[in-house]
């Protein structure tokens, strides 16, 4: 079996179905509880099962009571337990045929082949009309549709971001810095947008070949710290969690574990971050989103906030 990777989803036994929120999935799938069967819920599938949706604390509070087994930092299932993977660049054609706007929209994107799929509702096939279109990209290939959403907005070929959809996002993540910051980062990110009066993101996972780039696991907690540094490497800068390699004399990597950070800063930029400093081994490493809400972390770009 293809390994499983960062915005699969997986079915369990039991017909509950997870998002896959980690790489390292050799013997237990990080993941977080998205669907679960119920006669009343309010999603239904296109074999006419209905679903519940559960939102992040809903998801451990089921879990803790269903499967207290599979409680850690995330949810994780044994490979065993597994009945069904869901991977959306295998999915997209069927995605693409019954809905037409995500079949425009990809064909404005124009993508290579094999290199991009959905996750999300509609991967699963429980989307609701209200339901955002989750485009994932893989590798390289990120940064080409990244490029191309560019130019379609500049274009005019695709509307810009409205500011009421801004302020939709702004007040959703609730970061820890001001609107107008939030907003001055995510203009020159290219990573979302709004088709067709629809809102979309286009989501970074880590080619099959790259899936090993950063150790996985949780570091010794050694303290609290706020940071300036100068960001060397951005390459990851879009994965989950965002990596940032820095030049500073503790800290070697800033890691975010809330999209809100992501593409925050660019190689040569100077950041400021704020969070739990973590030992790897050797390394001291700055992890940003130590909870959900990340209250009290945050990495901006001096850099961008400093320029005319």
């Amino acid at each position: 079996m293809t390994a499983i990777r960062l915005r699969d989803f997986i079915e369990d036994r039991e017909g509950c179905i997870y998002a896959v929120s980690n790489y390292d999935n050799a013997d237990r799938i990080g993941c977080i509880l998205r669907y679960v069967p119920d006669t009343d819920g309010e999603r239904t599938d296109l074999s006419g099962r209905r679903y519940r949706k559960y939102d992040f604390a809903e998801a451990f509070a089921w879990v803790r009571e269903h499967k207290p087994e599979y409680l850690d930092s995330v949810h994780r299932v044994p490979v065993a337990d597994v009945a069904r993977v869901y991977k959306p660049e295998e999915e997209i054609g069927r995605v693409a045929a019954r809905n037409p706007r995500v079949a425009r929209l990809l064909s404005r994107l124009d993508l290579p082949a094999g290199s991009f799929g959905c996750t999300g509702s509609l991967l699963c096939g429980l989307e609701n009309a209200a339901s955002d279109i989750d485009l994932v990209v893989y590798g390289d290939a990120w940064f080409g549709a990244q490029r191309r959403l560019r130019h379609l907005v500049e274009a005019g070929e695709i509307p810009g971001m409205s500011t009421a959809m801004w302020r939709k996002v702004y007040e959703k993540r609730v970061p820890e810095i001001s609107f107008d910051t939030f907003v001055l980062h995510e203009q020159r990110k290219w990573n979302r947008g709004e088709f067709e009066g629809t809102y979309f993101d286009l989501l970074y996972t880590r080619a099959y070949g790259n899936l090993d780039a950063v150790p996985a696991g949780k570091g010794t907690v050694l303290g609290r710290a706020t940071i300036e540094a100068t960001v060397t490497d951005a390459s990851l800068s879009f994965d989950s969690p965002a990596v940032y390699a820095v030049d500073h004399d503790e800290i070697s990597r800033v890691l975010s574990f809330t999209h809100t950070y992501s593409g925050q800063a660019l190689a040569g930029e100077v950041i400021e971050a704020r969070g739990v400093v973590e030992a790897h081994g050797d390394e001291r490493w700055l992890i940003v989103g130590t909870t959900r809400e990340a209250k009290g972390e945050y990495i901006v770009s001096k850099t961008l906030l400093e320029s005319p």
